[in-house]
Protein backbone atom coordinates (compact mmCIF):
# COMPACT_ATOMS: atom_id res chain seq x y z
CA UNK A 1 0.00 0.00 0.00
CA UNK A 2 2.87 2.35 0.79
CA UNK A 3 4.34 1.71 -2.66
CA UNK A 4 1.00 2.38 -4.35
CA UNK A 5 0.60 5.64 -2.45
CA UNK A 6 4.11 6.71 -3.43
CA UNK A 7 3.39 5.98 -7.07
CA UNK A 8 0.13 7.94 -6.91
CA UNK A 9 1.88 10.93 -5.31
CA UNK A 10 4.75 10.82 -7.81
CA UNK A 11 4.63 13.26 -10.72
CA UNK A 12 4.72 11.27 -14.02
CA UNK A 13 7.61 13.33 -15.31
CA UNK A 14 8.63 10.74 -17.91
CA UNK A 15 5.18 10.64 -19.51
CA UNK A 16 4.87 14.42 -19.41
CA UNK A 17 8.16 14.83 -21.26
CA UNK A 18 7.27 12.24 -23.88
CA UNK A 19 3.77 13.60 -24.49
CA UNK A 20 5.03 17.18 -24.69
CA UNK A 21 6.65 16.43 -28.08
CA UNK A 22 3.89 14.41 -29.73
CA UNK A 23 5.57 14.17 -33.12
CA UNK A 24 8.73 12.80 -31.51
CA UNK A 25 6.63 10.34 -29.51
CA UNK A 26 4.86 9.07 -32.64
CA UNK A 27 8.17 8.62 -34.44
CA UNK A 28 9.55 6.69 -31.47
CA UNK A 29 6.50 4.44 -31.23
CA UNK A 30 6.62 3.77 -34.96
CA UNK A 31 10.27 2.76 -34.68
CA UNK A 32 9.63 0.42 -31.74
CA UNK A 33 6.60 -1.10 -33.48
CA UNK A 34 8.73 -1.66 -36.58
CA UNK A 35 11.41 -3.39 -34.51
CA UNK A 36 8.74 -5.56 -32.83
CA UNK A 37 7.26 -6.50 -36.21
CA UNK A 38 10.74 -7.53 -37.41
CA UNK A 39 11.21 -9.74 -34.36
CA UNK A 40 7.69 -11.19 -34.57
CA UNK A 41 8.08 -12.06 -38.24
CA UNK A 42 11.53 -13.61 -37.90
CA UNK A 43 10.45 -15.65 -34.86
CA UNK A 44 7.29 -16.66 -36.72
CA UNK A 45 9.25 -17.78 -39.78
CA UNK A 46 11.74 -19.64 -37.60
CA UNK A 47 8.98 -21.52 -35.77
CA UNK A 48 7.16 -22.21 -39.05
CA UNK A 49 10.42 -23.58 -40.46
CA UNK A 50 10.72 -26.19 -37.72
CA UNK A 51 7.00 -26.94 -37.38
CA UNK A 52 6.29 -27.33 -41.10
CA UNK A 53 9.30 -29.57 -41.73
CA UNK A 54 8.50 -31.94 -38.85
CA UNK A 55 4.74 -32.39 -39.25
CA UNK A 56 5.21 -35.72 -41.06
CA UNK A 57 7.81 -36.75 -38.48
CA UNK A 58 5.43 -36.10 -35.61
CA UNK A 59 2.65 -38.09 -37.28
CA UNK A 60 4.75 -41.25 -37.70
CA UNK A 61 3.45 -44.25 -35.78
CA UNK A 62 6.81 -45.41 -34.48
CA UNK A 63 8.81 -45.51 -31.27
CA UNK A 64 12.14 -45.91 -33.09
CA UNK A 65 13.15 -44.90 -36.61
CA UNK A 66 15.85 -46.48 -38.78
CA UNK A 67 17.41 -44.45 -41.59
CA UNK A 68 20.52 -44.28 -43.68
CA UNK A 69 23.56 -42.47 -42.21
CA UNK A 70 23.73 -40.57 -45.52
CA UNK A 71 20.26 -39.07 -45.02
CA UNK A 72 20.28 -35.31 -44.48
CA UNK A 73 16.59 -34.61 -43.96
CA UNK A 74 13.21 -35.90 -45.08
CA UNK A 75 13.56 -34.38 -48.55
CA UNK A 76 17.07 -35.83 -48.98
CA UNK A 77 16.66 -39.41 -47.84
CA UNK A 78 19.10 -42.14 -48.82
CA UNK A 79 18.05 -45.77 -48.93
CA UNK A 80 19.28 -48.76 -46.93
CA UNK A 81 18.63 -52.48 -47.03
CA UNK A 82 15.27 -53.79 -45.89
CA UNK A 83 17.21 -56.68 -44.40
CA UNK A 84 17.96 -54.47 -41.39
CA UNK A 85 14.26 -54.57 -40.46
CA UNK A 86 14.32 -58.38 -40.31
CA UNK A 87 17.44 -58.22 -38.16
CA UNK A 88 15.77 -55.67 -35.88
CA UNK A 89 13.00 -58.18 -35.13
CA UNK A 90 15.59 -60.32 -33.32
CA UNK A 91 15.96 -57.69 -30.59
CA UNK A 92 13.85 -58.27 -27.46
CA UNK A 93 11.16 -55.65 -27.13
CA UNK A 94 10.68 -55.01 -30.87
CA UNK A 95 7.01 -55.50 -31.73
CA UNK A 96 7.11 -54.66 -35.46
CA UNK A 97 9.39 -53.16 -38.10
CA UNK A 98 7.79 -51.71 -41.22
CA UNK A 99 9.33 -49.95 -44.25
CA UNK A 100 8.41 -46.56 -45.67
CA UNK A 101 9.50 -45.20 -49.06
CA UNK A 102 10.17 -41.53 -49.85
CA UNK A 103 11.12 -39.89 -53.12
CA UNK A 104 10.99 -36.39 -54.59
CA UNK A 105 9.52 -36.24 -58.07
CA UNK A 106 8.04 -33.96 -60.72
CA UNK A 107 4.36 -34.32 -61.54
CA UNK A 108 1.81 -32.47 -63.61
CA UNK A 109 -0.39 -30.22 -61.55
CA UNK A 110 -3.89 -31.71 -62.07
CA UNK A 111 -5.34 -28.21 -62.28
CA UNK A 112 -2.83 -26.27 -64.40
CA UNK A 113 -1.02 -29.22 -66.06
CA UNK A 114 2.26 -27.51 -65.27
CA UNK A 115 5.14 -29.57 -63.91
CA UNK A 116 6.02 -29.01 -60.27
CA UNK A 117 7.76 -30.80 -57.44
CA UNK A 118 6.06 -33.18 -55.02
CA UNK A 119 7.14 -35.58 -52.27
CA UNK A 120 5.84 -39.13 -52.82
CA UNK A 121 5.41 -41.45 -49.82
CA UNK A 122 4.64 -45.15 -49.93
CA UNK A 123 3.90 -47.69 -47.18
CA UNK A 124 2.05 -50.94 -46.63
CA UNK A 125 -1.66 -50.02 -46.24
CA UNK A 126 -2.13 -53.07 -44.03
CA UNK A 127 0.32 -51.50 -41.56
CA UNK A 128 -0.61 -47.80 -41.10
CA UNK A 129 2.51 -45.67 -40.87
CA UNK A 130 0.99 -42.28 -39.99
CA UNK A 131 -1.32 -41.05 -37.29
CA UNK A 132 -3.40 -39.17 -39.87
CA UNK A 133 -7.14 -39.94 -39.73
CA UNK A 134 -7.71 -38.79 -43.33
CA UNK A 135 -5.12 -41.29 -44.53
CA UNK A 136 -6.10 -44.19 -42.27
CA UNK A 137 -9.73 -43.94 -43.38
CA UNK A 138 -8.67 -44.40 -47.03
CA UNK A 139 -6.17 -47.25 -46.73
CA UNK A 140 -8.29 -49.50 -48.97
CA UNK A 141 -8.36 -46.75 -51.60
CA UNK A 142 -4.58 -46.37 -51.88
CA UNK A 143 -4.24 -50.16 -52.09
CA UNK A 144 -5.91 -49.99 -55.53
CA UNK A 145 -3.50 -49.73 -58.49
CA UNK A 146 -2.25 -46.21 -59.29
CA UNK A 147 -4.41 -44.54 -56.62
CA UNK A 148 -2.89 -41.79 -54.51
CA UNK A 149 -3.96 -39.27 -51.86
CA UNK A 150 -3.06 -35.61 -52.23
CA UNK A 151 -2.20 -33.11 -49.51
CA UNK A 152 -4.92 -30.43 -49.43
CA UNK A 153 -2.47 -28.13 -47.64
CA UNK A 154 -0.04 -28.11 -50.57
CA UNK A 155 1.35 -24.81 -51.80
CA UNK A 156 0.32 -23.87 -55.35
CA UNK A 157 -2.68 -23.61 -57.67
CA UNK A 158 -4.74 -26.56 -56.48
CA UNK A 159 -7.92 -24.93 -55.19
CA UNK A 160 -10.19 -26.04 -58.05
CA UNK A 161 -8.73 -29.54 -58.09
CA UNK A 162 -9.22 -29.91 -54.33
CA UNK A 163 -12.82 -28.71 -54.64
CA UNK A 164 -13.51 -31.33 -57.32
CA UNK A 165 -12.01 -34.10 -55.19
CA UNK A 166 -14.12 -32.95 -52.22
CA UNK A 167 -17.16 -33.37 -54.47
CA UNK A 168 -16.24 -37.01 -55.02
CA UNK A 169 -14.54 -36.70 -58.41
CA UNK A 170 -11.41 -38.67 -59.19
CA UNK A 171 -8.75 -36.66 -61.05
CA UNK A 172 -6.03 -38.12 -63.24
CA UNK A 173 -2.58 -36.74 -63.90
CA UNK A 174 0.94 -37.90 -64.72
CA UNK A 175 4.03 -38.54 -62.67
CA UNK A 176 7.23 -40.22 -63.86
CA UNK A 177 5.48 -40.91 -67.21
CA UNK A 178 2.77 -42.87 -65.47
CA UNK A 179 -0.91 -42.00 -65.15
CA UNK A 180 -2.17 -41.86 -61.58
CA UNK A 181 -5.57 -41.19 -60.03
CA UNK A 182 -6.06 -38.76 -57.16
CA UNK A 183 -8.89 -40.44 -55.28
CA UNK A 184 -8.73 -38.66 -51.94
CA UNK A 185 -7.20 -35.95 -49.77
CA UNK A 186 -5.37 -35.64 -46.49
CA UNK A 187 -4.04 -32.70 -44.49
CA UNK A 188 -0.40 -32.09 -43.61
CA UNK A 189 0.62 -28.84 -45.28
CA UNK A 190 3.49 -27.35 -47.20
CA UNK A 191 6.93 -26.86 -45.72
CA UNK A 192 10.16 -25.10 -46.58
CA UNK A 193 11.42 -28.36 -48.08
CA UNK A 194 8.37 -29.51 -50.08
CA UNK A 195 5.39 -27.74 -51.65
CA UNK A 196 3.16 -30.75 -51.18
CA UNK A 197 3.06 -34.53 -50.89
CA UNK A 198 1.34 -37.63 -52.20
CA UNK A 199 0.65 -40.75 -50.14
CA UNK A 200 0.09 -44.15 -51.68
CA UNK A 201 0.75 -47.84 -51.07
CA UNK A 202 4.20 -49.35 -51.27
CA UNK A 203 3.21 -51.29 -54.39
CA UNK A 204 1.98 -48.15 -56.13
CA UNK A 205 5.17 -46.37 -55.10
CA UNK A 206 7.26 -49.08 -56.77
CA UNK A 207 5.06 -48.84 -59.89
CA UNK A 208 5.69 -45.08 -60.07
CA UNK A 209 9.43 -45.59 -59.55
CA UNK A 210 10.17 -48.88 -61.35
CA UNK A 211 13.93 -48.51 -60.92
CA UNK A 212 13.55 -48.48 -57.16
CA UNK A 213 14.09 -51.89 -55.60
CA UNK A 214 11.61 -52.97 -52.95
CA UNK A 215 14.59 -53.93 -50.78
CA UNK A 216 15.86 -50.32 -50.77
CA UNK A 217 13.79 -48.46 -48.19
CA UNK A 218 13.93 -44.90 -46.87
CA UNK A 219 12.76 -45.37 -43.29
CA UNK A 220 12.17 -48.26 -40.94
CA UNK A 221 9.39 -47.72 -38.40
CA UNK A 222 9.83 -49.81 -35.27
CA UNK A 223 7.20 -50.21 -32.58
CA UNK A 224 8.23 -51.35 -29.12
CA UNK A 225 6.30 -53.90 -27.09
CA UNK A 226 4.46 -52.67 -23.98
CA UNK A 227 6.71 -52.69 -20.91
CA UNK A 228 9.92 -51.99 -22.84
CA UNK A 229 11.74 -48.66 -22.86
CA UNK A 230 12.25 -47.26 -26.36
CA UNK A 231 15.66 -45.76 -25.47
CA UNK A 232 16.96 -49.09 -24.17
CA UNK A 233 15.67 -50.93 -27.23
CA UNK A 234 17.33 -48.28 -29.45
CA UNK A 235 20.66 -48.87 -27.68
CA UNK A 236 20.31 -52.61 -28.28
CA UNK A 237 19.53 -51.99 -31.95
CA UNK A 238 22.60 -49.78 -32.37
CA UNK A 239 24.86 -52.50 -31.04
CA UNK A 240 23.14 -55.26 -33.03
CA UNK A 241 22.79 -53.62 -36.47
CA UNK A 242 25.62 -52.70 -38.79
CA UNK A 243 26.83 -49.11 -39.15
CA UNK A 244 25.05 -48.72 -42.50
CA UNK A 245 21.90 -47.74 -40.61
CA UNK A 246 21.23 -45.00 -38.05
CA UNK A 247 18.96 -45.70 -35.07
CA UNK A 248 16.94 -42.81 -33.59
CA UNK A 249 14.04 -42.60 -31.20
CA UNK A 250 10.96 -40.76 -32.45
CA UNK A 251 11.94 -37.60 -30.57
CA UNK A 252 15.52 -37.83 -31.84
CA UNK A 253 14.25 -38.19 -35.41
CA UNK A 254 12.29 -34.94 -35.04
CA UNK A 255 15.36 -33.21 -33.62
CA UNK A 256 17.43 -34.69 -36.47
CA UNK A 257 15.27 -32.78 -38.95
CA UNK A 258 15.33 -29.58 -36.90
CA UNK A 259 19.09 -29.78 -36.56
CA UNK A 260 19.49 -29.94 -40.34
CA UNK A 261 17.58 -26.70 -40.83
CA UNK A 262 19.27 -25.10 -37.83
CA UNK A 263 22.90 -25.90 -38.70
CA UNK A 264 23.19 -27.27 -42.24
CA UNK A 265 20.80 -24.84 -43.92
CA UNK A 266 21.31 -21.06 -44.15
CA UNK A 267 17.59 -20.46 -43.55
CA UNK A 268 17.71 -21.10 -39.82
CA UNK A 269 20.70 -18.79 -39.38
CA UNK A 270 19.04 -16.06 -41.44
CA UNK A 271 15.92 -16.06 -39.25
CA UNK A 272 17.99 -15.96 -36.04
CA UNK A 273 20.02 -13.11 -37.48
CA UNK A 274 16.80 -11.30 -38.39
CA UNK A 275 15.65 -11.36 -34.75
CA UNK A 276 19.00 -9.92 -33.65
CA UNK A 277 18.82 -7.22 -36.32
CA UNK A 278 15.32 -6.21 -35.20
CA UNK A 279 16.56 -5.97 -31.61
CA UNK A 280 19.54 -3.81 -32.60
CA UNK A 281 17.35 -1.54 -34.75
CA UNK A 282 15.03 -1.03 -31.79
CA UNK A 283 17.93 -0.20 -29.46
CA UNK A 284 19.23 2.43 -31.88
CA UNK A 285 15.82 4.03 -32.41
CA UNK A 286 14.96 4.22 -28.71
CA UNK A 287 18.43 5.50 -27.87
CA UNK A 288 18.09 8.30 -30.40
CA UNK A 289 14.74 9.34 -28.92
CA UNK A 290 15.89 9.21 -25.30
CA UNK A 291 19.22 10.85 -26.04
CA UNK A 292 17.47 13.68 -27.85
CA UNK A 293 15.10 14.09 -24.93
CA UNK A 294 17.96 14.18 -22.41
CA UNK A 295 19.86 16.76 -24.47
CA UNK A 296 16.73 18.89 -24.84
CA UNK A 297 16.13 18.94 -21.08
CA UNK A 298 19.70 18.83 -19.80
CA UNK A 299 19.32 22.21 -18.07
CA UNK A 300 16.18 21.05 -16.29
CA UNK A 301 17.94 17.90 -15.12
CA UNK A 302 20.87 20.00 -13.90
CA UNK A 303 18.43 22.19 -11.98
CA UNK A 304 16.96 19.10 -10.30
CA UNK A 305 20.48 18.16 -9.25
CA UNK A 306 21.12 21.67 -7.92
CA UNK A 307 18.06 21.59 -5.67
CA UNK A 308 18.98 18.21 -4.21
CA UNK A 309 17.56 15.45 -6.39
CA UNK A 310 19.89 12.49 -6.63
CA UNK A 311 21.08 10.80 -9.81
CA UNK A 312 18.90 7.72 -9.24
CA UNK A 313 15.75 9.86 -9.41
CA UNK A 314 16.80 11.40 -12.71
CA UNK A 315 17.74 7.99 -14.04
CA UNK A 316 14.34 6.67 -12.99
CA UNK A 317 12.71 9.35 -15.14
CA UNK A 318 14.62 8.19 -18.23
CA UNK A 319 13.84 4.53 -17.51
CA UNK A 320 10.21 5.49 -17.01
CA UNK A 321 10.23 6.94 -20.52
CA UNK A 322 11.85 3.74 -21.83
CA UNK A 323 9.17 1.60 -20.15
CA UNK A 324 6.36 3.73 -21.56
CA UNK A 325 7.84 3.55 -25.06
CA UNK A 326 8.18 -0.24 -24.78
CA UNK A 327 4.54 -0.71 -23.74
CA UNK A 328 3.01 1.74 -26.22
CA UNK A 329 5.21 0.55 -29.11
CA UNK A 330 4.44 -3.12 -28.46
CA UNK A 331 0.69 -2.73 -28.99
CA UNK A 332 0.76 -1.64 -32.67
CA UNK A 333 3.61 -4.08 -33.25
CA UNK A 334 1.36 -6.99 -32.21
CA UNK A 335 -1.53 -5.71 -34.31
CA UNK A 336 0.52 -5.37 -37.48
CA UNK A 337 2.18 -8.75 -36.90
CA UNK A 338 -1.19 -10.50 -36.56
CA UNK A 339 -2.21 -9.15 -39.96
CA UNK A 340 1.10 -10.15 -41.55
CA UNK A 341 0.85 -13.63 -40.02
CA UNK A 342 -2.56 -14.14 -41.60
CA UNK A 343 -1.34 -12.79 -44.94
CA UNK A 344 1.74 -15.05 -44.90
CA UNK A 345 -0.31 -18.09 -43.89
CA UNK A 346 -2.75 -17.54 -46.76
CA UNK A 347 0.02 -16.99 -49.32
CA UNK A 348 2.40 -19.81 -48.32
CA UNK A 349 0.34 -22.36 -46.33
CA UNK A 350 3.02 -22.20 -43.64
CA UNK A 351 1.95 -22.55 -39.97
CA UNK A 352 2.34 -18.89 -38.98
CA UNK A 353 0.38 -18.33 -35.76
CA UNK A 354 0.69 -15.90 -32.89
CA UNK A 355 1.29 -17.64 -29.58
CA UNK A 356 1.28 -16.37 -26.00
CA UNK A 357 4.87 -17.51 -25.48
CA UNK A 358 6.04 -15.60 -28.55
CA UNK A 359 4.21 -12.49 -27.39
CA UNK A 360 5.90 -12.75 -23.97
CA UNK A 361 9.25 -13.34 -25.65
CA UNK A 362 8.95 -10.24 -27.82
CA UNK A 363 7.69 -7.99 -25.04
CA UNK A 364 10.60 -9.09 -22.84
CA UNK A 365 12.99 -8.34 -25.71
CA UNK A 366 11.27 -4.96 -26.12
CA UNK A 367 11.76 -4.14 -22.43
CA UNK A 368 15.41 -5.19 -22.66
CA UNK A 369 15.80 -3.14 -25.84
CA UNK A 370 14.41 -0.01 -24.19
CA UNK A 371 16.32 -0.61 -20.95
CA UNK A 372 19.63 -0.85 -22.82
CA UNK A 373 18.80 2.30 -24.73
CA UNK A 374 17.88 4.08 -21.49
CA UNK A 375 21.12 2.97 -19.83
CA UNK A 376 23.17 4.36 -22.71
CA UNK A 377 21.18 7.60 -22.84
CA UNK A 378 21.67 8.30 -19.11
CA UNK A 379 25.47 8.34 -19.30
CA UNK A 380 25.44 12.02 -20.26
CA UNK A 381 22.79 12.74 -17.64
CA UNK A 382 25.02 11.40 -14.84
CA UNK A 383 27.84 13.74 -15.85
CA UNK A 384 25.59 16.81 -15.99
CA UNK A 385 26.98 19.50 -13.64
CA UNK A 386 24.75 22.43 -12.62
CA UNK A 387 27.80 24.71 -12.52
CA UNK A 388 28.51 24.00 -16.20
CA UNK A 389 24.94 24.76 -17.22
CA UNK A 390 24.55 28.20 -15.72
Amino acid sequence: MWLIKQIQRRTPLGWLQLSHEKSRLLVALSGIAFADVLMFMQLGFETALYDSNTRLHRSLQADIVLLSPQARNLQSMSSFSRRRLYQAMDIPGVKSAEPVYFSNSIWKNPQTRRETGVLVIGFNPNKPAFDLPDVNQQLQTIALPDNVLFDRGARGDYQKAIAQIDQGKILTTEIERRTIRISGLFQVGASFGADGSLITSDQNFLRIFPRRQSSSISLGLIKVKPGYDAKQVAIALKSHLRDDVKVLTHAEFIEFENNFWRTNSPIGFIFSLGVSMGFVVGVIIVYQVLSTDVNAHIREYATFKAIGYRNYYLLSVVFEEALILALLGFIPGVGVSLGLYQLTRAATNLPMYMTLMRGLQVIILTFMMCAISGAIATRKLQSADPADMF
